[in-house]
């Protein structure tokens, strides 16, 4: 795992739009590992000005998101496929058939599950899985105890997730109980996992995800055994870090990284 600090939200959503760009445009048809939330939208908006001005193009593209929520259509305006469509798909030129979400209005959520599985894999897996972590240290909706070999599955999600999601459903009334997420293994497989986190109110979390013991109880925690894990994030949300002077020594230091200063 490496950490790299930028001095703002701003400056962190731009490395990571530069990272996927550049797997973009060094592999078209990347197979690529998407994620929602509002840190996210900033990112899609960046891709999406890069394809509009830059000339970066989605159309070998195949992503696969991390997770929908189970008892939502997609033309819901609170799932996540109306998410995706609405920040990106719609605004690139990418294939929609190529563009892939859990179902979460499946009859059989088992075979569902099983199945998204296997068409990760028969598009030889993900080369790069784009990643928030939630307040409670999740990565998906893979909630705590969530074990670290585990695979695309239903989970509960627990009353802080609920009560964290409840402003964009209303209330907490209307906040599915259930989704159909990526499990830790299914993320791990992933060639390259790339973290984007910002914001004071993530700071406690990302000092656990990063710093912290592997626990399955915060299960951001496994990505400190992927082999090639990026975690960016900004001023804020690296507050807590111990080692924040050695984090940004890596980004002015590592040739990798001199191509996006």
């Amino acid at each position: 795992m490496e950490v790299i600090i930028r001095d703002t939200r701003e400056q962190a959503a731009a490395l990571a739009a530069a990272v996927i760009a550049k797997a973009l445009r060094d592999k078209p048809n990347l197979v690529l590992g998407l994620a929602t939330g509002r840190t996210m939208e900033t990112l899609y908006q960046l891709l999406v000005d890069k394809h509009r001005n830059e000339g970066l193009s989605f159309a070998a593209v195949r992503t696969f998101n991390l997770d929908e929520y189970i008892g939502l259509e997609a033309r819901d305006p609170h799932s996540y496929r109306y998410y995706m469509n609405h920040h990106l798909f719609s605004r690139v030129d990418i294939d929609i058939t190529n563009t892939h979400l859990p179902n979460g209005m499946a009859e059989d959520i088992a075979s569902e599950c099983a199945a998204y599985e296997y068409k990760i894999r028969s598009y030889g897996g993900i080369d790069l899985q784009l990643l928030g972590i939630g307040i409670s240290g999740h990565i998906g909706f893979n909630e705590p105890l969530s074990a670290m070999l585990s695979r695309t599955r239903a989970k509960a999600l627990t009353p802080q997730t609920q009560h964290q999601n409840a402003q964009f459903f209303g209330g907490p009334d209307g906040v599915p109980k259930r989704a159909i997420t990526m499990g830790v293994g299914t993320i791990l497989d992933s060639k390259r996992c790339l973290v984007l986190v910002t914001g004071a109110e993530k700071a406690d979390v990302i000092a656990k995800a990063v710093e912290g013991p592997v626990t399955s109880m915060i299960s951001a925690t496994a990505l400190q055994l992927h082999a090639r894990c990026t975690v960016i994030v900004d001023s804020a949300a690296a507050s807590r870090l111990e080692n924040q002077e050695y984090y940004r020594w890596i980004f002015d230091n590592e040739p990798e990284w001199q191509d996006f200063d």
